[in-house]
């Protein structure tokens, strides 16, 4: 079997990545600094605890496991941190992958499939977002991500590094299985931020913004199914093994919910009522961010299964109800 390199393989969509890529015949190897991850979702193969800004122990873990390719998932990802603290998101996440992306180079492991953000494009309501729209990143998540891809860019023409790019939506949902899930400390995420209210873990969900220009005064988003992600990601590696070569992809279903659509249909999944309360809008985020792109779909054959909004509540609180680890 050949092992494949997970940066991030502890953390939300890395985990589930995991279990995939073991499904589709690969053994992952977890490669994660347990930051933002947890060492309990590393269920599917070897686990190496190491960071991305240690060049040293990137090295080490390509000459023990010789890797056919690289799945990059880790990454600081909070909007409104990166606001805040800049300069952190572009150390972790641009020097980091720099120190991967270069090590991958140096052992001959030419495959690389990167895990990037539909916030490369930035704020551009009323636009049809598909790979070819303009980048105009307003935060500094999001132009980290563009960095980085500018980078393997360079890398491809440089070394030959072939490589897919992932710029995918709102990712949510839950393995059914409940064997991994979302589960951050602290949460910022929609979903399990809900959840929470729900099961009265939190005293309510708060809505950042009410008076956006959309139906309901609430941000929309374009939300797919965490196995369904995943299952692109597998997908994209078997391109670049067969030798298709570098290509970017949207990954989402084309279809935008507002907060309060999320809000309601939870209260649908859960028999419950959802306690919430109104707030400022928050620093970065956009009136509405929905894929136009059908590409995943013709050339990778990508189609979303479990990405209707009631599939991913309902498995999503599944796994909130039987699945966090331990702290």
């Amino acid at each position: 079997m050949k092992n494949v390199l997970v940066t991030g393989g502890a953390g939300y969509i890395g985990s589930h990545a995991c279990k995939a890529l073991r499904a589709a015949g690969f053994v992952p190897v977890t490669f994660d600094n347990l930051v933002t991850g947890w060492q309990d979702a590393v269920k599917f193969g070897p686990f190496v605890k190491g960071d991305l800004l240690d060049r040293a122990a990137i090295d080490a873990a390509f000459a023990e496991y010789a890797p056919v390719a690289v799945m990059h998932f880790a990454a600081l990802s909070q909007v409104g941190e990166s606001m805040q603290r800049p300069g952190r998101y572009w150390q972790n996440n641009v020097i980091g992958s720099l120190n991967l992306i270069e090590a991958a180079a140096a052992a001959g492991c030419r495959d690389f499939v990167f895990s990037s953000t539909c916030a490369t494009y930035g704020d551009q309501d009323n636009v049809v977002l598909d790979e070819n729209s303009e980048q105009h990143p307003i935060n500094a998540y999001g132009a980290s991500k563009r960095a980085i891809e500018d980078i393997l860019r360079d890398f491809e023409a440089a070394y030959g590094l072939n490589h897919v790019i992932f710029r995918y939506f709102n990712v949510a949902g839950a393995d059914p299985e409940a064997e991994v899930g979302e589960f951050h400390q602290p949460e910022t995420h929609l979903i399990p931020l809900m959840l929470d209210a729900i099961d009265g873990k939190r005293e309510a969900l708060t809505i950042f913004g009410t008076d956006y220009d959309t139906p309901d005064g609430t941000c929309i988003r374009d939300y797919v199914h965490v196995c369904d992600l995943v299952d692109a990601h597998v997908l994209g590696l078997k391109w670049l093994q067969d030798g298709k070569g570098s290509r970017v992809f949207n990954l989402g279903t084309g279809s935008g919910f507002s907060v309060r659509e999320v809000i309601d249909q939870s209260a649908d999944v859960t028999k419950r009522p959802v306690p919430i309360t109104e707030g400022p809008r928050r620093a970065g985020d956009c009136t509405k961010l929905v894929s136009g792109s059908t590409r995943a779909e013709r050339e990778l054959g990508w189609r979303p299964a479990r990405s209707t909004l009631g599939e991913m509540i309902t498995d999503a609180w599944r796994w909130h109800q039987t699945g966090h680890y331990n702290i």
